[in-house]
C-alpha cells in the first residue's frame, strides 16, 4: 500500500518537524514526508530536513505582495511534489479561504492549547494567568478562521505548582510530540473521517475515565 506523501510546513525551529521524521522513518508507518516547505531561508528546521534527505523549498513570504499571491506559491509548490497531506508545525503564517478550501480535510496545524480554549498566541502564560489545572494540545484540520477547525487529537498535561510559561511550554512540547504522529498515523491509515464538522476515529481504545490535579491521594474516595 502507497504511503501518504504528506508536506510538512516550518517558520522555525521544527521540533514537531523531528518528531514526524522519526515516526516516519519507523518500519510499516503509512505515511512518509515528501516535502519540506519554510517561509524562511534562516529557519533552523530545515536542517532536520536534510538530514533525512527530505526535499526542501523556501517560498519566502516576503517576495509576495498579497497573501493570495503566497498562497498560490505555495499551492503550486504542494501539487508540484504530488503531495496528499499537509501538515503545518509552528508555521507562522495564516492562509486564507480559497487556500483552506482547496485542502480542506487535508490541511491539519498542531496548536498549543486544548482548543477552543486559549487560541492564538502566548498560549502558556494565558493558560497560568486563568489558574487552569490543565493544558496541553491540539491537533486539528484548519479552517479558514484562525485555530479553529475540527479536532484530531488533544493531549492534556497537568499545570505544577511553580510552573512558569517556559516550564509548562516544554512539558506540552513533549506531549506535541507524541500527539501529531498519532494523528499522522491515524490519517494516514484512512480511519479519519469528518462528519458535520466532528472528527469520527475508527477503532480507538476509550480514554481514561478522568484524571485529577491535584489528585485526590484517596482523601475523596467512596466509602
Amino acid at each position: 500500500m502507497a504511503r501518504l506523501r504528506t508536506a510538512v510546513l516550518i517558520s522555525g525551529r521544527g521540533s514537531n518537524l523531528e518528531a514526524l521524521i522519526a515516526a516516519c522513518a519507523q518500519p510499516g508507518f503509512p505515511a512518509e514526508i515528501a516535502l519540506v516547505l519554510a517561509n524562511r531561508a534562516d529557519a533552523p528546521g530545515l536542517a532536520h530536513a536534510e538530514r533525512a534527505a527530505i526535499s526542501t523549498r523556501v517560498i519566502a513570504h516576503r517576495d509576495f505582495a498579497t497573501r493570495e499571491a503566497f498562497d498560490a506559491a505555495i499551492d503550486a509548490a504542494l501539487r508540484a511534489a504530488h503531495i496528499d497531506l499537509v501538515c503545518l508545525a509552528g508555521f507562522m503564517r495564516l492562509f486564507g479561504g480559497d487556500f483552506c478550501a482547496r485542502w480542506r480535510d487535508r490541511l491539519v496545524n498542531i496548536h498549543p492549547s486544548l482548543l477552543p480554549a486559549f487560541r492564538g498566541l502566548d498560549t502558556h502564560a494565558r493558560a497560568l494567568a486563568e489558574g487552569v489545572r490543565f493544558t496541553g494540545c491540539t491537533v486539528h484540520f484548519v479552517r479558514a478562521e484562525m485555530d479553529h477547525g475540527p479536532i484530531i487529537v488533544q493531549a492534556a498535561v497537568p499545570v505544577l505548582a511553580g510552573d512558569d510559561a517556559e516550564r509548562l511550554a516544554a512539558r506540552v512540547l513533549a506531549a506535541e510530540h507524541r500527539a501529531y504522529p498519532l494523528a499522522l498515523k491515524l490519517i494516514a491509515e484512512g480511519r479519519v473521517r469528518v462528519r458535520d464538522e466532528r472528527v469520527e476515529i475508527a477503532g480507538v481504545a476509550a480514554a481514561p475515565a478522568s484524571l485529577l490535579n491535584p489528585p485526590d491521594d484517596g482523601l475523596c474516595a467512596s466509602a
